[in-house]
């Protein structure tokens, strides 16, 4: 590993002096113990995305978190967790400070000489997690204890000074990315108020008046249940039409199986509607492939003089049904009767095609606005390569 002017190679225990310690035994805190309310007991469940969740941490009260006062959490500690993902950590922050390590957790609390939030971006790397889960200890699951931990590879930069710059900087890019995080979000609400109000013809648009007709799916669509290929039909030299076969492919992911298109039973065509018909019931795509589609797919197809996207708009729309027609108590699925007996409500054509063209509008905006979050990430990761690594050196002040 390269290593910049200025930068050292060195380990967790020696930027915290030593400081590293396990969370209380059982003996010490028992489950009878805690309460709906008092101070957090920090677990590795509520270890997410290198924050503290204090919601979700169990309770106990002020009284016996003072027994155990050694495992009082202060801003800036990393919180390791001790057992299965062991690559789950958090930086303590002001609103979970004051919390307790639990007993799933280690805790490490860097020198005045490092910068917590420096060495909290650095363990994001994966490079490290890959380092924690090689050197776990047992077979049934993994375990970290304090030796081991105190003995994890950093990089640290030339100064206390320069590690703050650099987590400055990536701390803005956070900031960013959060703020972009809830535009898709947002628009996704928006989208599904207005399509309460457009598919169930409480709000019509400007220009349409008149009823709508109460039908059923199979009236107004084709409904195509994919089937199982036989062994035979597998083919392995990359000819032939793409297998379709469930929840996966649903998602537009292209399957690696291919099939002799002379053994095709069931296909879909580019633009279908797909639908995952065995668990998990419900997802609804577009078809981007001429594909061959297997028994857990099916391919809904609009018949003459109705929208293909007004039936896709109505099917996203209502979803949650598909929760109440699986059948089976160890695999769910849902039949072909049940698919093609829907009851749906459909105005006359032209107005299918403008409620279909509103929500496709904000399909439009809410993909832009993800491909937008997607670049962010993409220019951080990069970023923190770069920054973390001292490929990329940062300003500083001088410090007197």
């Amino acid at each position: 590993m390269s290593v910049p002017k200025g930068w050292r190679l060195t380990s967790l225990g020696e930027v915290c002096s030593g400081a590293l310690q396990t969370g209380p035994f059982g003996s010490q805190l028992h489950a009878n113990e805690y309460t709906d309310d008092g101070v957090p007991v920090l677990m590795p469940k509520d270890l997410i995305d290198c924050q503290a969740n204090i919601v979700t941490a169990a309770k106990i009260p002020v009284e016996k978190a003072s027994e155990l006062s050694k495992h009082k959490l202060q801003e800036g500690d990393l919180l390791f967790s001790r057992r299965g993902d062991v690559a789950r950590f958090a930086l303590i922050d002001n609103l979970s400070a004051g919390s307790l390590c639990g007993t799933g957790c280690l805790k490490a609390t860097p020198n005045k000489a490092h910068s917590s939030k420096f060495l909290s971006y650095f363990l994001q790397k994966n490079a490290v997690k890959r380092w924690l889960e090689q050197n776990a200890v047992g077979q049934t699951m993994p375990n970290m204890n304090t030796a081991i931990l105190s003995e994890l590879p950093l990089m640290v930069a030339s100064s206390r000074n320069e590690e703050e710059k650099i987590a400055q900087i990536l701390s803005t890019w956070d900031k960013a990315i959060t703020t972009t995080e809830q535009l898709p979000a947002n628009s996704q609400q928006q989208k599904k108020a207005l399509m309460q109000q457009l598919l169930a013809s409480k709000k019509r648009l400007p220009g349409f008046s008149g009823g709508w007709e109460r039908t059923i799916l199979s009236r107004i669509a084709d409904v195509i249940m994919g089937s199982s290929p036989k062994s035979e039909a597998y083919n392995d030299n990359n000819d032939g039409l793409p297998l379709l076969q469930g929840n996966a492919d649903i998602k537009k992911r292209l399957s690696s199986p291919r099939i002799y298109t002379s053994q095709i039973t069931r296909e879909c065509l580019i633009g279908d509607i797909l639908l995952s018909v065995r668990a998990p019931v419900g997802d609804i795509s577009r078809s981007i492939h001429h594909a061959c589609i297997g028994r857990g797919i099916a391919a809904i197809r609009a018949k003459s003089n109705i929208s293909q996207d007004f039936i896709y708009q109505w099917l996203l729309h209502y979803e949650p049904m598909w929760e109440s027609l699986s059948q089976g108590s160890t695999f769910e699925s849902v039949n072909s009767s049940d698919i093609k007996s829907i009851h749906i409500e459909i105005p006359l054509i032209q107005e299918q095609q403008k409620i279909a063209s509103v929500l496709s509008a904000a399909d439009e905006e809410i993909e832009i606005l993800e491909q937008k979050l997607g670049c962010l990430q993409q220019e951080k990761k990069a970023l923190m390569q770069q920054l973390l690594t001292g490929k990329r050196r940062v300003k500083i002040s001088n410090v007197s």
